[in-house]
């Protein structure tokens, strides 16, 4: 249900958010990302080098790259090379961190067997405001560590019972 007490299917939800204006796709948010994880080693990344990374073919990096290109948030130079502009340096640094606060937030759950799927899979569905609070409880959490013991401990004894 949303504000004004409408349900709305996943697509719906998704049809909305183009709707408002957001630039990247999913897929092209986790290009970014990657991209920006690169470039805080080095000053650039290579295509080939970053299809490896994210387990696709150069061709399908090179098309979404372009993309980022006009968009404005990399250069993409001859040879495969690809810079952050300051746009993408800004939006890259904002995927980094949402990033790790998903998969913090999802350790503090007890999550781990699946905890990179899980936080890939969250990630491009949740609002700003969501992500602000779920870094705002793993500080508290990181503070309070007697609440975090006692979820552990809760969270075992729930595992075992039958």
């Amino acid at each position: 249900m949303n504000e004004q007490g409408e349900f709305r299917t996943v697509r719906g939800y998704q049809l909305l958010r183009q709707q408002s204006g957001r630039e990247l796709t999913p897929s092209m948010e986790d290009y970014l990302e990657m991209i920006y994880r690169n470039c805080q080693q080095q000053p650039h990344v290579r295509v080939n080098n970053l299809a490896e990374q994210l387990n696709v073919q150069a061709p399908s990096v090179s098309r979404t790259v372009r993309r980022l290109a006009e968009k404005g948030y990399v250069n993409y130079h001859k040879y495969g090379v690809i810079e952050l502009t300051d746009k993408g340096k800004e939006l890259g640094e904002y995927l980094l961190a949402r990033h790790q606060t998903i998969e913090s937030f999802l350790r503090y759950l007890g999550v781990a067997d699946s905890l990179l799927k899980e936080t890939e899979l969250i990630e491009h569905y949740l609002g700003p405001d969501t992500v602000r609070q779920m870094k705002m409880w793993n500080a508290f959490l990181a503070v309070n560590t007697d609440v975090l013991e006692r979820w552990t401990n809760f969270r075992e004894q729930q595992r075992e019972m039958p």
